[in-house]
């Protein structure tokens, strides 16, 4: 421009502790030909991008098996996701496509900065084998409660106050009473889910006393993987029942274990609620959805039916077309005979229901296993 000119389509603007403010032009007298511009009181006023303007979500431990399923759905919904998984038991893969920042829920600095860019939190990141948990509940209370304590007070000392907590129904311990509801009481059989529980009661403080808004998610047996193939389970070691299943029939271990089929079930074997993955992500998007507006909340994510083991096992066997090789082991201590919930609460306070069965959790879950075995025979 030439000296002495006015600058026409200048924008002023201004950083202020690292917000970028616009300058309203009818405030603001400019002259380049002094080579400096004079500002005259002004109001400041946020400039916003329009991916600002979205709502942005804060997933802890969303490179992990239910995490990333809440993520990829988070933003189909066309929610900012930020990613912040320390990957100890997360894969990068599962991240594919949204931000992911790598550090640990007891970083309190790193989350500050974190937090400041977001509207709410997902906290999916624990320990979560049960075995474990009994023979080192020092790493289940460290990990589950005290560094989960850690992020709870970051997000109180940001302006965040919506927050998803992923539960589970391991905090009822052995219910007297199926289905389960909301109002059993919660008595856990083990550190994990003791751990679980205590941030429960954490949650249910904060809330009272800072006004922190929570829905508390209490998964029954999370299973399947996303319907387009491109993320699922992957654990080391893997415990869940149907992806042993497909390492049994892969020759990747030995004869998959039933663990007792003496139970007073229809053949004897354990029976357990079986949920969908994805049927769990939508619910968490729904729960933020609740928060909006509404209070606080503690929700059973189930299908409300049962399903045994050996029916789980015939499942597998009839959608991949092989025999899963197994064998009948003597029970485990404090495995209930059957864990069915009732999600009648969360169906009427979010209008959601799990529409997924048994054959699609199987059949995803399938799909998922052949399309990982054949990246991992390609690399």
């Amino acid at each position: 421009m030439p000296a002495g000119g006015c600058a026409e389509t200048f924008q002023p603007s201004l950083d202020v502790e690292g917000e970028r403010y616009a300058l309203p032009v009818g405030n603001v007298f400019r002259c380049l030909s002094a080579h400096w511009v004079l500002l005259k009181s002004f109001p400041l006023e946020p400039e916003r991008t329009p991916k600002e303007d979205k709502l942005s979500v804060l997933v802890i431990g969303g490179a992990g098996y239910i995490g990333s399923h809440a993520a990829h759905a988070l933003n189909r919904k066309g929610y900012e996701v930020i990613i912040y998984d320390n990957l100890s038991t997360g894969h990068v893969s599962l991240a594919d496509g949204l931000e992911l920042i790598v550090g640990d829920i007891s970083d309190t600095a790193k989350l500050a900065r974190l937090l400041r860019r977001v509207d709410s939190v997902m906290h999916f990141a624990a320990h979560a084998y049960v075995g474990e948990s009994v023979s080192n509940p020092r790493k289940y209370f460290q990990n589950n409660f005290i560094s989960g304590l850690s992020l709870l007070n970051s997000v109180l000392d940001s302006k965040v106050r919506k927050f998803i907590f992923s539960s589970t129904c391991a905090v009822y311990g052995n219910p007297a009473r199926i289905p389960i509801t909301e109002e059993t009481p919660r008595l856990p059989v083990n550190p994990y889910g003791a751990s679980k529980l205590a941030f429960e009661y954490a949650l249910e403080a904060y809330d009272r006393a800072y006004g922190l808004r929570f829905v508390s998610f209490r998964y029954f047996n999370a299973s399947g993987a996303d319907e387009g193939g491109q993320i699922g389970e992957i654990h080391d070691p893997e415990t869940h029942l149907i992806p042993g299943a497909f390492e049994a029939i892969h020759g990747e271990r030995g004869a998959l274990e039933i663990y007792g089929d003496d139970y007073p079930t229809s053949d004897g074997t354990c029976v357990r609620d079986y949920i969908h993955v994805n049927d769990l992500a939508e619910a968490h998007v729904l729960g933020l959805e609740h928060l909006n507006g509404g209070k606080s909340a503690e929700l059973n994510l189930g299908t409300g039916k049962g399903h045994s083991v050996r029916e789980v096992i015939s499942t597998v066997e009839r959608i991949s077309g092989r025999e899963v090789p197994k064998r009948v082991s003597p029970r485990r201590p404090g495995d209930p005979a059957e864990l069915v919930a009732d999600p009648t609460r969360a169906e009427k306070l979010l209008n959601w229901r799990a529409t997924r069965s048994l054959e699609d959790i199987v059949s995803t879950a399938w799909k998922w296993s052949q399309n990982k075995r054949r990246a991992t025979s390609t690399n």
